[in-house]
């Protein structure tokens, strides 16, 4: 199977990379961007790479080249260092890139459904779910999703790992809502073992409520502590969308928090959401407390302002 990768910066070739890493995932990648020397020039690099995967073939190129691709990723776009998103005090976080990056994708995003109309669509630039509205409104079909809440929901684990002294991969915790400031984390369900994580950080000598304020912390700025050592946050990043293309093109119904239209909720967001051919095949909503349920509108909130933001600009 063709996959596309709309956007060489960080996180287009990190993306990249991981696809030709995992193995097996895709037979081809073609590499876009409006900087063709850039492309070119990872493309070649990757392609050195290859004959240590699985047979893959990569290439740079441009939309007609995108013809027969079962899956599009779209990184193209400001990065948070680059569009001024990298102040902790600001209530906006990521949003503040919606202007500028909706203008990206009102050009590039019919662009790529003219040649590929039968691809699904994969939403990682900032803000992803945003983002996602406009895309499915220039797509005109149902086959988008974003990267979503599934960063977050790995950075809440691990978080809870170094706490806990446990394996990540043995903490059960979700984020849901917006890939962003107002992203909902849900406490109330995180587990290791069956054992709840709160019973678990009770014993741990410290004020719970100080644990979850620090933890919290950490996973909402993460970005942004990973943007101020290095400049871009992109590895993390790049490892989840690999990830999620391969549980689409191999219809995996992988149950994942990521991001795609909610008719309840009449925005994109994400929930726990099945994830296979075509995309997100259902989203459910995971059990939360009163006050979870309370923060998880108030990000419905600012996500359908914001989608109504981006919209008004991919009209315009």
């Amino acid at each position: 199977m063709k996959v596309a990768v709309v956007g060489t910066g960080a996180v287009g070739s990190a993306t990249a990379l991981s696809l030709v890493e995992r193995g097996g995932t895709c037979r081809e990648i073609v590499l876009l961007d409006r900087d063709t020397a850039r492309a070119d020039g990872v493309a070649a690099d990757l392609r050195y790479a290859a004959p240590l995967s699985p047979t893959v073939d990569v290439r740079s190129g441009g939309y007609d080249d995108l013809a027969d691709a079962a899956l599009v990723v779209l990184t193209a776009g400001v990065n948070e260092k680059t569009g001024g998103a990298t102040d902790r005090s600001d209530p906006k976080g990521r949003l503040r890139l919606l202007e500028t990056n909706a203008q990206v994708f009102a050009d590039i995003v019919p662009q790529v459904v003219a040649v590929a109309p039968q691809a699904v669509l994969m939403v990682v630039t900032d803000p992803p779910d945003p983002l996602a509205d406009l895309t499915r409104c220039l797509a005109g079909h149902e086959r988008v999703f974003s990267t979503g809440t599934l960063i977050d929901s790995l950075r809440f684990r691990v978080q809870l790992a170094d706490r806990l002294r446990v394996r990540p991969r043995d903490v059960q915790a979700l984020v849901v809502g917006e890939h962003g400031t107002s992203e909902v984390l849900l406490w109330s369900s995180a587990s290791v073992g069956g054992i709840l994580v709160t019973d678990l950080l009770a014993h741990d000598g410290r004020s719970p409520a100080d644990i979850r304020g620090e933890v919290e912390g950490d996973i909402r700025y993460a970005n942004i502590a990973i943007i101020e050592g290095t400049g871009a946050s992109q590895y993390g990043i790049g490892a989840v969308s690999a990830r999620l293309v391969e549980a689409v093109l191999r219809d995996e119904r992988a149950v994942l928090p990521v991001a795609a239209y909610s008719a309840a909720h009449q925005v994109t967001l994400s929930l726990s959401s099945v994830l296979g051919a075509g995309g997100v095949q259902q989203s459910h909503e995971p059990a939360m407390t009163s006050e979870e349920h309370a923060a998880l509108d108030k990000s419905v909130r600012v996500l359908r302002e914001a989608a109504e933001r981006a919209l008004a600009i991919g009209a315009a």
